[in-house]
């Protein structure tokens, strides 16, 4: 990114501009239409520009405003396409349809409508689940694809995200909760935006009082919480998304306070050919938080200016490594373990984020106990040193563990639930997989506690 730095800067006296105006907005030269979607919404875009097409997919708590600073910019060489999602902004509340697969054909109304055939597709927080449904129903008509800051419903490891706290508002919904915020919508949104944002500034006042009286408008909230209702639909229709790969490439970003670099584990899951990118310092609003950054990150992967993604590793080649020779890093348990607190993991090939072959190791302190959990990935281990106890089932259960000295091999079959611990010795156990892996516990209440967005 060092090559960045002297556009990133000419941009910055550009959007400066943008970030000190009364609210956010789309330049008054796009032209506004509104088009009837086939699944029952009127759909509102706007429009401007010639040349290659770009449809660009906000999020909650937001309208397609939010794109102003790169609306701004990719209008100097591009058609940029803006709508509002349905039950947003200034297209329609109807009483459903609010599945992603569904608001996926209303994207491609728009496109329809005014003459498109094929286009990139930028998107940020539930606009990435619309853009990603988008993608898989129309892989033939997306040249490239941007997806920012959100899990998608059902790929991993959306059960990991998904049991995290401050996720709460997923499942806040229903006629009560629309009693409940109805009058406070500012109090509701204040929420979400500070406890996913890496500045507490941002976004700024002018922009949080224009954003909550859009949602304030009648029928916005539960418009607004029936996005959140559809995941369960969501996941379904993902896990056969998920059955055939995105082929376009693909570019993968988080906030560094935010999502990171686990944006990418996700959409590796579901694409061959992902770019990976974190916005340094930024939580979840880039648009917000760090416009010129993130606008500069996007021109050069639509311009094919970012690196592709590097070729798998076949091999790592010969490697003989005794045990006195392993070294167990300092820090998180890491991807394939339990993610108890105290687990120090080294990975000895592949990497259990990415698809392909892995092996790891983990040493377990001693008088550790690990509740009953699952893995998506069908895994092999060997007690290399002290004696695990390790059994089968839903729930802890200590009359169904077995004592595993060194040497002995045990299976972790693919989503078979399972639990262990360790008594007066450290345990080292290796286990080969094939990832990416996850881990889902059994028992929510007894996962380990996990920073927001993190695997």
């Amino acid at each position: 990114m060092m090559k960045r730095i002297p556009i990133i800067a000419a941009l910055g006296t550009l959007l400066f501009s943008y970030a000190a105006s009364a609210q956010p907005s789309l330049p008054s030269t796009f032209r506004s239409r509104t088009v009837s979607s086939p699944g029952g919404a009127n759909i509102f875009f706007r429009s401007r520009g010639s040349g290659p097409v770009v449809v660009l997919l906000h999020g909650y708590a937001e309208t397609s405003d939010s794109w102003a600073p790169l609306a701004v910019e990719l209008v100097k060489t591009r058609t940029v396409i803006v709508p509002d999602l349905r039950g947003i902004g200034h297209s329609s509340h109807p009483a459903g349809g609010y599945d992603k697969k569904t608001q996926a054909a209303d994207i491609r109304t728009v496109l329809m409508a005014l003459g498109h055939d094929r286009a990139s597709v930028v998107s940020h927080d539930i606009g990435i689940m619309v853009a990603y449904a988008y993608a898989a129903r129309y892989p033939d008509k997306v040249e490239r694809l941007v997806v920012m800051d959100a899990p998608i419903p059902g790929i991993a490891p959306w059960d990991d995200i998904v049991r995290n706290p401050a996720l709460w508002h997923f499942s806040f919904n229903g006629p009560d909760a629309e009693r409940l915020v109805q009058g406070r919508e500012r109090i509701y949104l204040d929420r979400i935006w500070n406890a996913f944002s890496g500045d507490p500034r941002k976004p700024d006042e002018v922009t949080r009082a224009y954003y909550a009286a859009q949602y304030a408008q009648p029928g916005a909230m539960r418009a607004g919480f029936a996005q959140f209702a559809a995941f369960p639909q969501d996941v379904k229709d993902n896990k056969i998304f998920q059955r055939t790969k995105l082929t376009m490439p693909v570019l993968a970003v988080g906030g560094e306070k935010s999502f990171g670099a686990t944006e990418a584990v996700v959409m590796r899951n579901v694409a061959t050919n992902v770019r990976e990118a974190v916005v340094p310092g930024a939580g979840h609003w880039l648009m917000e938080e760090s416009p010129t950054f993130t606008v500069a990150l996007i021109q050069d992967f639509l311009n094919d200016r970012l690196p592709a993604a590097p070729q798998p590793v076949r091999s790592t080649g010969e490697q003989r490594v005794t045990p006195g020779e392993f070294k167990f890093p300092e820090g998180a348990p890491g991807t394939g373990t339990s993610g108890v607190s105290g687990i120090r993991t080294v990975v000895l090939k592949g990497d259990p984020d990415r698809a392909g072959l892995y092996t790891i190791m983990l040493r377990i302190p001693a008088h550790t106990r690990i509740a009953a959990h699952v893995h998506q990935d069908d895994r092999v281990a060997t007690v290399v040193s002290g004696t695990w106890y390790i059994g089968y089932g839903d729930s802890f259960n200590s009359a169904a563990l077995n004592a595993l000295p060194a040497g002995s091999f045990y299976t972790e079959p693919l989503d078979r639930s399972h639990f262990a611990e360790t008594r007066d010795t450290d345990v080292i156990v290796q286990i080969t997989g094939v990832g990416p892996s996850s881990t889902r516990y059994i028992d929510p209440a007894s996962a380990p506690r996990r920073a927001p967005g993190k695997p």
